[in-house]
C-alpha cells in the first residue's frame, strides 16, 4: 500500500516527483518502482480515485458498467511511492521547487509533469451551462447522463460535436454516435431521427485508410456529415450549436486532422446540404437546431502548467517530440495529455511514451545524459462503430498505419476495418491490460 502523508511530519525533497496520478503518472511510477531505479518518488495527486476513462465510451452506450471503471487511488499508487494528497499550484523550475495547496513547497531531483488535460468552458459560450443537462450530455464529463441522453431519445436531430481544441481521445464524440446510431436503428426510431456529426476538420481521420473504412461506415448509417465546422456557442434554452465555417481550422486529436486530401470526400453539395435538419444563420455563424446534442468540453492545459514558463507558445509543456524531455529544463520530462505533442491523446500514446521517458530518466541519473530510445508518436484510437463492431487505428506522428503485428495472434488480419473480435479486444482484454499490466509496471 502507498504511504499516505500526514503533512504536519513530511519531507520535502523526493529524487523523483511526478504530478499527475492518473494513467501517465501511475504508469510511470509502476515503472520506476519494478525497474528499481528509484526508492524516493512521490505523486502528486489529490483525486480519491483513478477511472480507467476509454471505457466510458461503452458506459455512455449502456453496455459497461461504470463502477467497473473507478478504483480507490490508495490502491493504484505504487507500493513505495509516497502519496502527496494534494495539488501543485506553481512551479519554480530554477529551484527545482513545486508549489503545493497545502503541503508547501516541494523539491526533487527529477521532476515528471503528467497532470492530464482542464476543461475550459469559456472558449465556448453557453456550454458549460448545458452541459449534463437535459438532452446535453459528453461522455467525457458524465457517461451515465449520455446513455440517459441515448435512451430517452425520441427522434429528431441527433447532433454530435466537439471543440476546435485538442481532446483527450479525439475518437469519442464520433465511437457514441456510431453506437447510439445502432441503439436507435434497434429500438425502431432512426427513421424518425437525423444523426449529424459536425466537426472542423476536413476529413474524418487523419490517416487516410482508416478514413477510408469509417466513410463506408457514415453512408451505411446515414450520418449527415458536416466538415469544417468549429463550434463557437452553444444556446440550451434554444437547442442551438452555433458554428463558425472555416477551412482554416488545425482541430487536434487522431479524429480531425488538418491537411492535405483528394477531394473525394468533400464538395459543396455534400458540405452545405443540412436534409432535414434546421438551420439558422446569424452575425456569419450557422445555428444547428438539435434535439440532443453530444460534444467534448474545449480542453487546455491545467492553469498552473499554462502559468508557468514550462509551456510553449500554444500552452502545453514544452517538450522534445521524441525524447520527452523540457526543452529548457533538462531535469523536467513530460508525459500524457498535457505535454506539446503532435499525436493524439490517448492511453495507448502513454503505454508507449513511458518506457521512452523511464529509459531517458535511468540514464540522465546515471550519465547525465538521456538514452538513445526515441518516442515515434505511436497513438492508437479504438474505433467502435457498431455493437459488436470495431476499427482499430493505430499510427505514428506522420499519420502512418502502424498495426501491432501481434493482432495475427487474435486472427486480425486488417484491423483497418471493422471486426468483431476487435470488439471484444475493446471491451474486455484492454481493460485487463490496463489493470492488470500497465498499471502495475508491465510494458504491454
Amino acid at each position: 500500500m502507498p504511504c499516505i502523508i500526514n503533512y504536519e511530519f513530511m519531507k520535502n525533497h523526493y529524487e523523483i516527483l511526478i504530478i499527475g496520478g492518473g494513467t501517465a503518472g501511475i504508469m510511470t511510477a509502476a515503472q520506476l518502482i519494478t525497474q528499481k531505479i528509484s526508492k524516493n518518488i512521490a505523486i502528486i495527486e489529490p483525486a480519491e480515485k483513478h477511472y480507467y476513462q476509454p471505457a466510458w465510451t461503452l458506459v455512455g452506450a449502456g453496455t459497461y458498467d461504470f463502477d467497473k471503471t473507478a478504483k480507490p487511488m490508495s490502491k493504484m499508487i505504487p507500493s513505495g511511492v509516497t502519496w502527496l494528497k494534494d495539488k501543485a499550484t506553481s512551479f519554480e523550475a530554477n529551484k527545482n521547487s513545486v508549489q503545493t495547496e497545502k503541503s508547501g513547497n516541494i523539491t526533487y531531483d527529477y521532476l515528471v509533469v503528467a497532470p492530464g488535460l482542464a476543461y475550459d468552458f469559456s472558449l465556448v459560450p453557453g456550454l458549460g451551462e448545458a452541459m449534463d443537462k437535459g438532452v446535453v450530455c459528453s461522455n467525457y464529463t458524465d457517461p451515465k447522463h449520455t446513455w440517459d441522453v441515448v435512451k430517452n431519445f425520441k427522434g429528431g436531430v441527433a447532433l454530435f460535436t466537439q471543440p476546435a481544441t485538442p481532446i483527450k481521445c479525439g475518437g469519442a464524440p464520433q465511437k457514441i454516435m456510431y453506437l447510439a446510431e445502432d441503439y436507435w436503428n434497434k429500438q425502431k426510431i432512426r427513421s424518425k431521427s437525423e444523426v449529424v456529426f459536425a466537426t472542423a476538420g476536413t476529413v474524418i481521420f487523419g490517416t487516410k485508410v482508416i478514413a477510408e473504412t469509417l466513410m463506408k461506415v457514415v453512408e451505411r448509417k446515414d450520418i449527415n456529415l458536416r466538415f469544417n465546422h468549429k463550434l463557437v456557442k452553444v444556446d440550451g434554452k434554444n437547442q442551438i450549436a452555433w458554428y463558425e465555417l472555416t477551412k482554416d481550422i488545425k482541430a487536434g486529436g487522431c479524429i480531425v486532422m488538418s491537411g492535405e486530401n483528394d477531394g473525394k470526400y468533400i464538395d459543396e453539395k455534400f458540405q452545405y446540404n443540412y436534409k432535414n435538419v434546421k438551420v439558422s444563420k446569424k452575425d456569419g455563424l450557422y445555428g444547428i437546431h438539435y434535439d440532443m446534442l453530444h460534444t467534448a468540453p474545449p480542453s487546455v492545459a491545467p492553469k498552473f502548467i499554462r502559468e508557468s514558463d514550462l509551456v510553449n507558445a500554444a500552452g502545453w509543456l514544452d517538450v522534445d517530440i521524441h525524447t520527452l524531455q523540457h526543452k529548457k529544463y533538462s531535469n523536467v520530462f513530460g508525459i500524457g495529455d498535457v505535454a506539446a505533442l503532435p499525436t493524439a491523446k490517448t492511453g495507448a500514446a502513454i503505454r508507449k511514451q513511458v518506457p521512452i521517458l523511464i529509459d531517458n530518466i535511468s540514464n540522465l541519473m546515471k550519465n547525465h545524459k538521456v538514452g538513445i530510445k526515441s518516442y515515434n508518436g505511436y497513438s492508437s484510437c479504438p474505433l467502435v462503430t457498431d455493437f459488436g463492431k470495431m476499427v482499430l487505428a493505430e499510427f505514428d506522428y506522420e499519420g502512418n498505419f502502424t498495426p501491432d503485428p501481434k493482432l495475427k495472434k487474435m486472427l486480425i488480419t486488417d484491423s483497418s476495418k471493422e471486426h468483431w473480435r476487435l470488439w471484444i479486444f475493446k471491451k474486455y482484454m484492454l481493460p485487463f491490460l490496463y489493470w492488470q499490466k500497465m498499471m502495475k509496471g508491465k510494458n504491454v
